[in-house]
């Protein structure tokens, strides 16, 4: 080989190393500029279980004996065991499943600012004069949306 071809006797992962220091320089950037960063739905678990735990084994309540007691305190051991393991295990589940659940109240939200638009703006302006000329006739038709009662603000006579 030629002198214009061999490379220098390099770091192999310098590419690596570079990547990885400009990422670290990156997160140090964006925890000054916008804090830390937000824990991930197992460490939240995590969290939520020890929070629990301290509360209630901190509750004293006299009316206990101090075999219910233990008893509580036992229960609460067994429980941090076992979730302890499937923490540990998966935690991408959790994110996954808060991201869910992120979506389904995105989805209920939205369904019930939907239904509340269409129950606060009332009848359409032009289906009342049609509504006010069919009020006349009865039906017998137990589906007939004229016999569902009074609108919002009707009165309704319960004698």
């Amino acid at each position: 080989m030629s002198e214009a071809t061999e490379r220098p006797a390099a770091d192999s992962d310098a590419w690596a190393t570079a990547c990885a220091e400009d990422l670290e320089e990156e997160k140090l950037r964006r925890r000054a500029t916008y804090g830390p960063a937000p824990a991930s739905a197992a460490e939240e678990l995590r969290k939520l279980v020890d929070a629990v735990a301290d509360k209630v084994s901190s509750l004293q309540n006299p009316l206990l004996g101090m075999a219910a007691q233990g008893a509580v305190q036992q229960f609460i051991n067994q429980a941090k065991a076992a979730v302890e393991p499937v923490i540990e295990r998966n935690p991408g589940v959790f994110d996954h499943l808060a991201a869910a659940g992120n979506e389904l109240l995105a989805a209920y939200r939205s369904a019930v600012e939907g239904q509340e638009t269409r129950w606060t703006r009332g009848p359409a302006p032009s289906s009342r004069a049609t509504d006010a000329a069919h009020d006349t006739e009865k039906s017998d038709d137990p589906t007939d949306p004229r016999d569902e009662g009074p609108g919002p603000g009707g009165h309704i006579d319960l004698d």
